[in-house]
């Protein structure tokens, strides 16, 4: 749980954004604050934008349906693991995806696996994220090959690995996505160290590793 002076300089940091008309915060406040929704990347920056309207944005990138309940849940906390320090703490951590084209990339990663549009950003848009659960990627479009060849499969450079908490979730994830069509660099094995990991390949040839327990 992240530390609440941390996240109310957070709030106050969207709000500065807004009132500069910084456009990538546009498309946050749009997706995950109900009242913006519809509205576009203009019409949101012209629109009122109070502190305490960054802070249900907050709020909601935590899980929470507004800032009253974010606060109860870190309130709620023991103690013994509430933060001691002012120490900065980071709180998550987005894998960066290189694609062609941005509203193809969203489709399929909603159509085969299992993830939802956060965001799209651009007319026609060149960056935006998709999110399943606590896991989230950045897409940013590029129109130049990134990498050389094909190094990615032969050295298995992955984009982003996301994990389960149980072997029955990771074989039902696998399933889940042979069922919807996805294409499997790397099919559902156990690994040395215990793990069971597999590894499917995006439109763009990113590589996406899944693992989990194997007991």
């Amino acid at each position: 749980m992240p530390n609440l002076e941390n996240l109310r300089k957070q709030a106050k940091l969207y709000v500065r954004w807004h009132r500069d008309r910084y456009y990538p915060v546009a498309a946050q406040i749009r997706a995950l604050v109900p009242r913006y929704k519809g509205l576009t990347d203009r019409q949101v920056l012209e629109a009122e934008f109070k502190l305490s309207d960054a802070q249900e944005l907050v709020a909601r990138q935590s899980g929470f349906d507004s800032w009253p309940a974010l606060k109860a849940g870190i309130e709620a906390m023991p103690d013994t693991v509430r933060p001691e320090s002012a120490a900065p703490i980071l709180n998550g951590v987005e894998a960066q995806l290189y694609v062609a084209d941005i509203e193809a990339s969203c489709d399929y990663f909603a159509s085969r696996l299992g993830f939802t549009v956060a965001f799209t950003y651009g007319e026609p848009p060149f960056y935006g994220q998709v999110r399943r659960d606590n896991a989230r990627l950045n897409l940013r479009m590029v129109c130049e090959p990134v990498f050389v060849g094909d190094i990615r499969e032969r050295e298995q450079l992955l984009a982003a690995s996301m994990t389960v908490d149980s072997a029955a979730e990771i074989r039902e994830l696998f399933v889940q996505y042979q069922a919807a069509g996805a294409d499997f660099l790397q099919t559902l094995k156990q690994e040395p160290w215990g793990a069971r990991t597999f590894i499917v390949r995006d439109p763009d040839g990113n590589l996406l590793l899944f693992a989990g327990p194997a007991t």
